[in-house]
Formats: structure tokens, sequence, C-alpha cells
């Protein structure tokens, strides 16, 4: 692909809810200007009215109407909260429409199983978010692995904390159109479901199956902002890789703001400081020894982007995130025939390893996992 890809993606997509990460993607999908938007569907009138007067887009008053306007070769955008993902992917199956779907996939390994037999079944394409592993900082992250610029990667420290959470204006934040963050929801799905996959992502689609977990999770915040819920706010993981390093995540909306992935090789260490931020730059610091000491180079070298770039938007909150690129590479896979590379056995695979962090508790220790994927290829934006 030598043109940008904004002038090549085309097709249409319909958005399954228009609460606070559905703006988010409208602003991303603008960045496509050959991707139509069909319409949106809510249920809840209000948000729905707000949402598509603000973005001018046709409101559908039922979910069943905006399954039917959605082109058999288009995709339907699951954005509804977790717990209704599963509920809302198997209509759109159902219905005989391609779905991307919001991160989880589903809350359970028994329903993502299920959903993607049903897709298989049916020809359909289904996958999931995130998809800043087809980004450019994870794109070069990759091809700087591939290409042995910190010689063998032996260990891998990934870091998922988002600071004291609870004690933030969660209450005072809104999107573009209005719609107030879901403090509540988000605190109930708990952040390993909600975040994990950012960099889990990058891993699997480097290395491929991870053969097992060893992790821990736990709630430390008793209340957050009136939700008393014992979903876990903190996780740590061992991944152990059929075919590669051995790598730490961590999560949780406790420990001060960390966002950086360090990749530990023979030669020195590889590292991005922005998780959300799809041109954080990658640095290269090699190793050194002054005299009797061993350390890495202070400000390291910045490694050449992977080109071309694909589009960018501006930063929103605390990301810099484009949203669309995985519903554009999905409909780009759909035109050509191919699977789209954030659906299949990988969707499944990095569904099964966040709900075994996820569900670890005190007592996870060492979990087998069942599912597994080939690395994947390359992006060419």
């Amino acid at each position: 692909m030598n043109a940008r890809p904004d002038k090549m993606m085309s097709g249409a997509v319909t958005l399954i809810g228009c609460g606070f990460v559905a703006d988010l993607y409208m602003r991303s999908l603008m960045t496509f200007p050959g991707i139509k938007v069909q319409g949106a569907f809510d249920t809840d009138p209000d948000r729905l009215s707000a949402f598509c007067n603000h973005w001018q887009i046709t409101p559908f008053t039922t979910l069943s109407d905006a399954l039917a306007a959605t082109p058999p070769d288009g995709v339907v955008l699951n954005l509804t909260n977790p717990v209704s993902h599963a509920d809302v992917t198997r209509a759109a199956l159902d219905a005989g429409r391609h779905v991307w779907s919001e991160k989880p996939l589903a809350m359970s390994m028994d329903d993502v199983l299920a959903l993607s037999a049903l897709a298989r079944d049916k020809g359909l394409q289904l996958a999931s978010a995130p998809c800043s592993v087809l980004g450019q900082t994870a794109q070069t992250l990759a091809h700087a692995i591939r290409n042995d610029t910190a010689g063998t990667p032996r260990l891998i420290y990934a870091e998922l904390d988002d600071g004291f959470i609870s004690q933030a204006p969660v209450k005072d934040w809104a999107s573009e159109s209005g719609a107030p963050w879901p403090w509540e929801d988000e605190f109930r799905t708990g952040c390993t479901l909600e975040h994990a996959g950012y960099y889990l992502s990058w891993l699997i689609a480097m290395f491929g199956t991870v053969r097992s977990v060893t992790a821990a999770s736990a709630r430390v915040i008793p209340d957050k902002c009136g939700y008393d819920g014992a979903t876990p706010d903190f996780s740590t993981a061992i991944l152990f890789f059929e075919n590669g390093p051995v790598a730490r995540l961590t999560c949780s909306i406790a420990a001060p703001h960390d966002h950086r992935i360090r990749v530990v090789g023979d030669d020195g260490v590889l590292e991005v400081a922005k998780a959300w931020d799809n041109t954080a730059p990658v640095r290269f610091r090699r190793r050194l020894r002054i005299r009797r000491r061993l350390l890495e180079h202070p400000l390291g070298r910045k490694v050449a982007p992977v080109a071309p770039r694909h589009p960018t938007v501006k930063r929103t909150g605390a990301a810099s995130m484009n949203f669309a690129l995985g519903p554009a590479e999905m409909l780009a896979a759909i035109a050509a025939e191919r699977p789209s590379r954030l659906g299949g056995d990988y969707a499944i695979h990095l569904n099964e390893v966040t709900l075994a962090i996820q569900n670890a508790g005190e007592t996870g220790g060492a979990m087998q996992m069942q599912s597994g994927c080939d690395p994947m290829e390359p992006m060419e934006w």
C-alpha cells in the first residue's frame, strides 16, 4: 500500500452506542474520508439525539433499523458498555453483519468462543479493540524487534498505571457531544479489562501465543466515588510466550501514572513512554560499559518510524489515538476477502489472556492458556 490510507480506505460503518467513546470514534473516522457513517443507535433517546445532532448523522430508533441500514460489506461498531457487548454482537452477526467491538469482545470465554464460531459459520468478520497495535508507534517497535535493534529480547516491562483515578474529577469529565465519562461502569468493569489490551495486544502481535500466565489481581481502593464493588483495580501478570521473551504487565488505577513499555535485549533497551499516543517516539538506549559501570544510554536514539504514516488525531484528554484504525483495517480486509488482523485466533487469545489476569485474584497462580495465535502481519500504512 503506497498511497495514504485515508485516501484508499472506503466502506460504511454504523455506530451502536453513543456514549463517551463514540465521540472518539467519530473524530477518528473523520480522518478517513472514504468511510461513510450510516448513522447511530442508542437505547437512550436523549443521548442519541445529542450525539447525532452534534455529528450531523442519521439517528436510528431501533437496533434492527441500524443493522438493516448497514451494507453487507460494511461494519457495525459495537460501542456499548462491556456487559452488553456479547448480546449486541450476537444480534449483528445474526443479521449478517460484520462486527468491530470495543474491548473486551465479551466478559466470558464461553461468549467469546460462541460469537467467534457464529461469525465463522456465517462467513463474517469479528474483531475487537484496541487497535493501537496498528499505529505507527507499535509498528515501529515491532519492526525494531524484528530487526534486532536491541539484540535478542529477553525481558519486557509494560506498565499501564493511571494514577489514583478515584480522586480525579471523574464526574465532570464529558465527551465532545456531552456524554459523561462512565466512571461507575469503568470501575465495575475494572482497569485490567479496560486497559491491559493496550500493551497486551502489542505483545501478542509481536510474539504470538502466550503459553501461560502467572497473575494476581486485587481491589486496593475500597470506595471509588461511591462505587464499592469487588472488581480488581490492580493486577500484575508474568506472561510466558511460546516463542519469545518473558513479559511483566501491570494495570492499576492507584499507582502513579506510568505508561512505559521497555524491551530489554542483549544490546540495550527499546522504550516507549506513551501507550496512548499513536506517534510516540520509540527510543533505543544502547548498553554501555564505562570504566567499571554498566548502564544504558541516558538519552537514547530515536528509532526511525515506519512509513508511510497513517492518519493521526489531535490529543483528546489523556489519549492521542486514532480509534478508526481498526474499523478501517477491517473494511480493507472485507474488500480484499482476507481475515482482519485483529480478528480470529488473535481476538480470542487476547480476550482469554486478559480475562485470566482480571480474574486471577489472590490464588490465580500459573494458568495455561487454551487458545493461541501466530504473530501479526506488519501493517503497510
